[in-house]
């Protein structure tokens, strides 16, 4: 499985990049990093992940509309939504326009792990 990285904090990009290296997942490739939706368009029509962990709040283009146009791109990717946003309408949205999941910041590395599985296996 292909795995695209959305998120504006290059930290938080890192972090779930380390937490998929050190974790026994069933063989999820890292296929790309993405800081804003713009972007994240760009590299999925290049790469076509069948998932990708999707921060809300970015420059550009946010998360809700990415989570959009990349459903458009294709109806089976798969969307984590990984955000410290306390807005619960916002997520709500996002999960509508086609998000499977979502994880809230901060994450431990297992809910991380968790998350991802359990979107795998639907």
């Amino acid at each position: 499985m292909k795995l695209m990285i959305v998120d504006d904090s290059k930290i938080i990009r890192s972090r779930i990049a380390r937490i998929m290296a050190d974790a026994t997942l069933p063989a999820i490739e890292i296929v790309g990093f993405a800081a804003n939706g713009n972007d994240a368009i760009s590299l999925f029509k290049a790469t076509h992940p069948q998932v990708v962990t999707m921060d809300l709040t970015m420059p550009e283009m946010d998360g809700v509309e990415c989570t959009t146009l990349l459903t458009e791109l294709d109806s089976n990717v798969k969307i984590l939504i990984i955000s410290a946003l306390s807005d619960k309408a916002t997520a709500i949205q996002a999960l509508k326009n086609g998000a499977e999941g979502f994880l809230y910041k901060p994450f431990t590395d297992a809910e991380l792990i968790n998350a991802l599985l359990e979107l795998i296996e639907e």
